[in-house]
């Protein structure tokens, strides 16, 4: 496996923040764990997400990356976000153009913040059903490696006069390197947890920009291409969301609690994160945080967040970690891995 992130050079801090909008550091932290969020001024997304690849394929140094890969080793990208540079090429094509991955099939995933869990997930099935079926045949297009990136500039969908969202969301990006093994099949995906239900998508959405609703003289005025939200409802959805994912996929793996080594959540607000963490049996001090220096990065959070982990030596050989998420559309999730090595 291979690991790796990126975020933007500007770090803005909460108090910064007293400069657009009626808030201050400690309203911020008590309510949502961020302390800071990093934006994007001259970095695009692509560009955050090449760093955060480079570093998970061994390229760059900063990441965790086991071996350094050649690029026609690859042969699958598949790349979470919801703030594509453009809607055609996908930021997919664009970053296998980049890294010039020419055996890669390559597509994007719009899931919100639940994107980083579907496209392990999608990933980790292709590469199982690309699999030889009998010992030493030949797989149909066999998906040996797989790159999946979560990358967003969420900070240009951000209403920057609206209190609520706005000291909420940062930019950047995570990327993890899956290998299938001969020994061991579809690399260390043990089990996974995905569901989607628009009969709440109006809770968390970005009402105009699509072609529905293009951008119009009355659509910018309205500010309807921000993210909008009812944060009291997230709340509440994605607490038994994510804590029913967990469970979920704990049953389905056929591990208890006691056995996962550390709990990576979708980073959206500190209070869920404690609220989830119990109800899965967990212990807080095995639940991985980084908000208070990110905020929310939607489907970038858990990738920075794996980066960091291994990085700060909390994931080893033989471990067993739960990742769970939310996200607007309504999607939610979870995964469990085994790091192999």
């Amino acid at each position: 496996m291979g690991f790796g992130k990126a975020v933007p050079a500007l770090e803005v801090q909460n108090d910064d923040l007293k400069a657009l909008v009626d808030t201050n550091d400690e309203w911020i932290r008590t309510r949502t764990g961020i302390e800071s969020r990093h934006v994007a001024v001259g970095e695009s997304n692509a560009d955050l997400a090449e760093q955060a690849a480079r570093e998970a394929l061994g390229w760059d140094a900063g990441g965790f990356a086991e071996r350094c890969l050649e690029a026609g080793e690859i042969d699958l990208v598949v790349f979470a976000t919801i703030t594509p540079d453009t809607v055609v090429p996908s930021m997919a094509g664009l970053l296998r153009r980049r890294l010039g991955l020419e055996n890669a099939i390559a597509f994007d995933v719009n899931a919100a913040c639940t994107g980083f869990v579907y496209g392990l997930t999608v990933a980790e099935v292709l590469m199982a059903a690309s699999a030889p079926k009998t010992p030493g045949a030949a797989g149909r297009n066999p998906v040996r490696r797989a790159l999946v990136v979560g990358a967003e500039r969420l900070t240009r969908l951000t209403n920057w006069a609206d209190r609520n969202t706005c000291v909420l969301f940062g930019d950047g990006a995570g990327a993890v390197l899956l290998e299938n093994t001969e020994d061991e099949g579809a690399d260390c995906v043990v089990a996974s947890d995905l569901h989607t239900d628009g009969g709440y998508g109006d809770i968390l959405k970005m009402p105009a920009g699509g072609s529905r609703r293009p951008a119009s003289v009355e659509s910018v005025g309205a500010h309807d291409h921000f993210i909008h939200m009812e944060g009291k409802e997230v709340f509440k959805l994605a607490v038994n969301a994510m804590v029913g994912a967990g469970k979920n996929v704990l049953e389905e793996a056929g591990i208890t609690p006691d056995e996962v080594k550390l709990v990576i959540p979708h980073q959206a607000n500190s209070r869920i994160i404690l609220a989830v963490a119990p109800r899965l049996g967990v212990p807080d001090e095995r639940v991985f945080m980084n908000i208070s220096r990110y905020g929310n990065t939607s489907a970038a959070s858990i990738g920075l967040c794996l980066d960091e982990a291994f990085r700060a030596g909390r994931i080893a050989k033989g471990d067993y970690v739960l990742l769970t998420a939310f996200g607007g559309g309504l999607t939610w999730g979870g995964a469990i891995f085994q790091y192999k090595e």
